[in-house]
Formats: C-alpha cells, structure tokens, sequence
C-alpha cells in the first residue's frame, strides 16, 4: 500500500513548502599564501629571510586594525570586544538591530582573540635549509556585521594575523526576504523561517535562483574593502569555498495545534526507526566500514523545539519544529566533497573525462549542491510520511473531551466513564441503527431519559461532530468519527478496565 507524503495528508492545513539555503559559512583564502610553502616562496621573492616573517606580518596587522577604526569612525559604530567565550555574539548583534533597525550597512563590530592558522619559521639542521612551517597560534579576529541589499545580516570575520584566511556567513532565508520585498511580495518571517508566503511559487523561483556569481561579487567587495592586504602579496581576490552549507525544506502550517501533535508523534519514531542503512540512504550513501563508525541519531532540546537528528561523516539531516508553526527537515554538509556528483574531471596529460566525482568546494558549486541537498531532505520526508501518525486521533480525543467554552450554548465534552453518558453511547451503536438511523423517540424507548434532556444530548452530540441530522427529517446517523470514538471506548472499558478492576478487587 502506498504510503500518503505529508504535505498531501495535511494539504488543508499548510500554506506551503518552502525549500532554501539556510546557513551558508564560506572561507577565502588568499591563493600563493595561504599555504606554508606558497608563503616560503613568495618570502624568498621578495628577499625576505624567513625568520623575519614575524616583522614582514606586524604591518599588515596594523594596516587591518587602522581600516577597522575608520569603517567604525565613518558609520559611528563602536568595537565591543568579547573575551569570554559564553557570551553569543549574535545576541550582542541582535539587541543593536533592535535599536537600529534594519537599514542596509554596517551594524556591529566585535573583536575577540580566536585561534588562527599561522606559520613558523624553521631551520632544517639535516640539510640547512629553512622554510616555515605551519603552525596554530591565536590573533585578533574582526566580526564585521552588516546588512546588505542583497543577502541581508552577514558578517566578514578578518583575522589581523597571516595568512588572512577569512571566513564569511550569511543566511538563504535573509537573501530571499530581501528578494521578496524587491518584488513587493508579502511574507511573514520569524527568525530565519518564513511563517506565510503571498507567491510562494515566485518565492520558490527566487530561492533556486540563488546566484553563486552575486556572491562572488559581494564577497570580494567586502573582503577588499574590511582586508585591504591582497595587493602585497599581488592578487586580485581571494579563493572563495565552501566551509559549511544547509538547506532546508519547510512545511508551513496554518495553526501550531496541527503541528505540536504531529511532531511530537513522529519524533518519537524517528530515532527508533532510522538504523544506520537508512540514515546512509537519506544522504545517498552506501555504509562502508570506514563511515559505519561514524552514523548515529540522536534527540536534543533546544530553544524553538525539539530536534531529530541524523549524522554521517561529514554530513547530517535533520528534522524540528520552528515556533511549532514550520516543520523544517534540514541537510548540513561540512564537507562538500562528501557528496558525488558527474562531472568533468581534468587530468594531468591527459584528456578531461566526465565521470562521477567529488564536489568541488568552490562556491560555485552551490548550484549543484542545492540539487543533492534537496533529494536528501525529499528523502528524509518520505521516510516521516511512512511513520505512524496517531496525531489526528489525539485531535479528535481532545476535541470530544475538552468543553467548548465561549461558544453559545456552550458544550460539555464526553465522559467515556460516566454512566449516563456510556448508556447513550451504547444505545447509539444497537445494530437497528445502523442502515436508517434514529428519531429522537426511537433513543427514549430504550433509556430513562426525559425529553427535553434527550433534546439537549442531541445538540451536544452534533456540536461535538458524533453524529448528523438527515436532511428534512428528524432522523440521525453517526458519523464515521462517532462509530471509531464509541466503539472505542466501549472496548477500552469492556475488555481493559473493567477486568483490571476486578483483578483488583
């Protein structure tokens, strides 16, 4: 039997799926000095003795600390400096914008002292020869954060130590906001989530249009602009790649009662159902002894809900609630060479071939990236839309139980234990009821019950959706609800309590 995909089982009850990059972290590298012999070069070019490179790097640390004062002096900005590692910058940044607003340019700038690769100068005492070597040290790194026109909050982390291996974030969802209030498109957002979309077919076409070229420009106009030492060691840009990349598919729903059930059904499978085969399968990978030690699942808590997650190697998926409105599935890569792909493949001297490969980490494979990520989220939504979902019938449990106050004439919810509410219950699936259904007359033949009182079971009754008038008659039927709630709670009380209590007794 096939199984019904989630978005058509509750297609009423969603405005829409939307899928987009979230969380997109890339590094820039300076290319000929961002490795330790590329650097060892370029110091023997230019005459520099090796054990001077702490003396040839101190200028340059101060060249980035004086454009970091002007870019703050020019747009009246102050540098708060973190140096406690608990403190969230992203709090200090988003309490600014409460203040500031969200106008595009520089909003904040943090320095903090953070670890950074580095170089060491070395002599070779077996041959003489000296060289540096790489090395880990710490630094002053700049979080420079500012709204741009086109990709919205981001921020360009500057380190003022070489080899200026920078690091740049900024969000899909952002760049998409910013796309749809271009085109006058109305959405509401909370976070990093969009609640509503008024075009969401037009917002999906913005969100597979995410331009890898448009980046490329951005990054390099800021990292000139916040690094400005590429021109010492001659080049014209950084190299740009892929440093962490998710992808998220979100299932908007009209109301958090639909959803809190819903998740809380399926999540409680989910760790139990998906063993290392599936989980290699979601992200279209065969288990290999190397990787089997490195899959696993595991529940967390965190502040908008409770998160599923799957990982394997350098790649995981994962599914939570968001404000228990959207029910995001998400696919993280920290590697982006984790994942094949056909594509040309170069070869030294020799023909290029197409073959199936590694993924380049280049930016500008985010274009084809977005395809492997998506199949992993379609995957892992076909894998929930096969898990038992009793989130319906706890609905249906909480709407026949709970009184329905605020509503004229106001309805008491069934009693499954009340006598008087058990013997109507009873009456109501007697076999001569179930082709021609009932009269009101019919019901007080067979319970001691007055009219007016019978009266008034009948509007509770229909107001609770157990059962339905016959049009122009004065007969009754019950509804498919009715008959699975009373014949329920007949078998409960006949075959489970009533002889637990006798055990007892």
């Amino acid at each position: 039997m096939a199984t019904t995909a989630l978005t058509d089982r509750y297609a009423a009850n969603l405005h829409g799926v939307l899928s987009c990059y979230d969380r997109i972290i890339v590094t820039g590298t300076l290319p000929g000095a961002c490795y330790a012999g590329g650097m060892t070069s370029f110091l023997y070019s230019r005459g520099i003795r090796i054990f001077d490179y702490p003396r040839f790097a101190e200028p340059l640390r101060e060249r980035i600390r004086e454009r970091a004062q002007q870019v703050c002096q020019a747009a009246g900005v102050h540098i708060e400096h973190v140096n406690k590692a608990h403190i969230r910058k992203e709090e200090l940044v988003a309490r600014v914008l409460a203040e500031r607003g969200d106008a595009p340019g520089l909003v904040h700038v943090i320095s903090a002292m953070e670890s950074c690769p580095s170089y060491k100068p070395w002599l070779d005492k077996s041959n003489g020869h000296i060289y540096l070597r790489p090395d880990m040290g710490k630094c002053l790194h700049y979080y420079f954060y500012f709204i741009d026109q086109e990709f919205g909050l981001c921020y360009l982390r500057v380190p003022t130590w070489a080899p200026f291996t920078l690091q740049f974030y900024c969000n899909g969802h952002s760049a998409l906001a910013c796309s749809l209030r271009r085109e006058g498109i109305e959405f509401v957002q909370e976070d990093n989530a969009f609640l509503r979309v008024a075009d969401l077919q037009r917002a999906q076409a913005l969100a597979d249009a995410f331009n890898p070229e448009q980046l490329h420009r951005c990054l390099t106009r800021y990292a000139h602009w916040l690094c400005p030492v590429a021109d010492v060691f001659a080049q014209d840009d950084w190299h740009w790649s892929i440093r962490q990349a998710e992808y998220s598919s979100d299932l908007m729903f009209r109301s958090e009662h639909i959803l809190v059930a819903l998740y809380d059904a399926i999540s409680r499978q989910a760790v139990l159902a998906a063993d290392a085969p599936r989980v290699a399968g979601f992200l279209g990978k065969k288990i290999t002894p190397t990787l089997a030690q490195e899959i696993g699942s595991r529940l967390s808590t965190r502040i908008e809900g409770r998160c599923i997650k799957h990982y394997m190697g350098a790649a995981s998926v994962k599914v939570y609630d968001k404000f228990s409105r959207v029910l995001r599935i998400e696919t993280t890569v920290n590697d982006v060479s984790f994942f094949k792909h056909h594509r040309r493949v170069e070869h030294k001297g020799a023909a290029a071939t197409r073959e199936l490969a590694p993924l380049k980490k280049s930016i500008y494979s985010l274009i084809d990236l977005r395809e492997i990520l998506l199949g992993c989220n379609q995957r892992y939504l076909a894998f929930l839309s096969s898990l038992d979902d009793p989130s319906a019938g706890e609905r249906n449990l909480q709407r026949l139980s709970q009184p329905r106050v605020g509503v004229d004439p106001a309805v008491k919810g069934l009693n499954f234990f009340n006598t008087t509410d058990q013997a109507l219950l009873r009456t109501l699936q007697h076999g001569e009821f179930n082709i021609h259904g009932w009269r009101r007359a019919d019901l007080l033949a067979q319970l001691d019950m007055s009219a007016s009182a019978m009266t008034r079971q009948l509007r509770r009754l229909r107001a609770l959706g157990l059962i339905k008038k016959v049009t122009h008659t004065y007969r009754y039927y019950l509804t498919r609800l009715g008959r699975a709630a009373i014949a329920a709670a007949c078998s409960l009380t006949r075959f489970n309590i009533i002889p637990a209590m006798a055990a007892a007794h």
